[in-house]
């Protein structure tokens, strides 16, 4: 009696334990949608907002319907609840199609991109996932990707890319050549934004050990949470170190960046490395990001946000760092996993946006785009007051 006892104390445990940590990253969507409504002008406010909470009903739709059968089959754990566990991956795809959002701001049409936002869901994420997370090849050939560095992080970048190389450009970015600074319209959202993504993270990376009824799962939660934390904090400080040594100036913008490219860089283990490693891993990433943004910038690679370097390079970056902490994982499983999944992601994504782009088009008009999706694409301005036709 105590062992059957016992035995339901920790499936239930563990289906609690992963509800809140799915109900942390669902939280993460209120931090996608200020971050991006802070990094984007005025007069797109309302209609990045609009995508955010769009994408995330969609892609929660898309994947209860399809997604989570392709990816995972009919579920059937014995530890936890399969509701649970189907809520917690939910919320995942939910993530990656955010990344998504801020990396094609202020210039795609809102159906092309919610279309998208189903097919990704449905399909292109899921497939993907089941080669790892799901026990395809990837995970047969040792493949480690803890919380999704690669598999959500990267994926989304990498469908990101494929919609920003053809949409081109916002107008005005680019003047004889030469990028020109377009600023965000919020600072104090963006800032925001980013704390409630460094919350959520805890529950992203922490949930993803699955577990928490033992001592040792117990003990793995809280090394995940620390390491989590330290690889976030890290990245600020190298971000900050980078901009002032570049600038002569604190950047907002980037250390923010920092922060998230720590947090993007530590999802792939969490785990194995030692606090002072993830310290390590945190600061690089902050170093790494900055110099990618600019770097994107100057090849006419117009990202409003920043997601396709925090997201795709750093993403990539803790995939390739997982061996060094992990015994289990090799470099060369971890380059053939990094360039499945970016190879599938892109491939796929590219054929949606240009079949989207051939058929309903996925770029507004230039007078849509100088007016902005505010009033164009929503009808409804995030700050009448100040910016747009009902002024008084």
């Amino acid at each position: 009696m105590n062992a059957i006892s016992l035995t339901n104390t920790e499936y239930a445990l563990n289906t609690l334990y992963i509800l809140l940590s799915g109900a942390f990253v669902m939280w993460m969507a209120a931090g996608f949608a200020m971050l991006e409504a802070g990094l984007v002008r005025s007069k797109n406010t309302t209609e990045i907002l609009t995508k955010n909470i769009v994408l995330f009903a969609l892609a929660c739709i898309a994947y209860l319907v399809i997604g989570y059968t392709l990816m995972y089959g009919t579920g059937g754990s014995d530890s936890f609840a399969d509701d649970a566990d189907f809520f917690f991956q939910s919320v995942f795809v939910a993530t990656a199609m955010s990344i998504v959002s801020g990396a094609v701001a202020e210039r795609m049409k809102l159906l092309a991109f919610f279309v998208f936002a189903v097919v990704l869901s449905a399909f292109i994420y899921p497939y993907q996932g089941s080669w790892s997370w799901g026990g395809g090849f990837l995970a047969e050939a040792g493949f480690v990707d803890f919380a999704g560095s690669g598999i959500v992080h990267m994926a989304g970048a990498a469908a990101a890319l494929a919609g920003v190389l053809l949409l081109g450009p916002r107008r005005g970015k680019y003047k004889d050549g030469k990028p020109t600074a377009i600023p965000g319209a919020n600072m104090p959202l963006a800032a925001l934004g980013t704390l409630i993504l460094w919350f959520g993270w805890f529950g992203f990376n922490g949930g993803s050990q699955l577990a928490i009824h033992t001592i040792d799962n117990a003990n793995a939660v809280a090394r995940v949470f620390v390491n989590t934390n330290s690889a976030a904090a890290s990245g600020a400080v190298g971000a900050l170190l980078i901009t002032v040594l570049i600038w002569r100036k604190a950047d907002l913008t980037m250390i923010v960046n920092g922060v998230l490219a720590g947090l993007v860089a530590i999802t792939a283990q969490p785990l194995t490395p030692e606090p002072v490693h993830a310290v390590i891993i945190g600061f690089s990433a902050g170093l790494l990001v900055v110099v990618s943004i600019i770097t994107l910038d100057r090849i006419r690679i117009d990202d409003p946000v920043g997601a396709l370097s925090v997201h795709g390079v750093v993403g990539f970056y803790g995939l390739m760092l997982v061996p060094f902490t992990d015994a289990n994982a090799a470099w060369s499983t971890q380059l053939l996993g990094a360039g499945a999944i970016f190879g599938w992601t892109f491939a796929t994504s590219l054929a949606i946006w240009y079949l989207l782009k051939v058929t309903m088009g996925i770029r507004v008009s230039e007078e849509q785009e100088y007016l902005g999706g505010d009033i164009s694409e929503c009808g409804v301005e995030a700050y009448p007051e100040f910016t747009g036709s009902t002024k008084r």
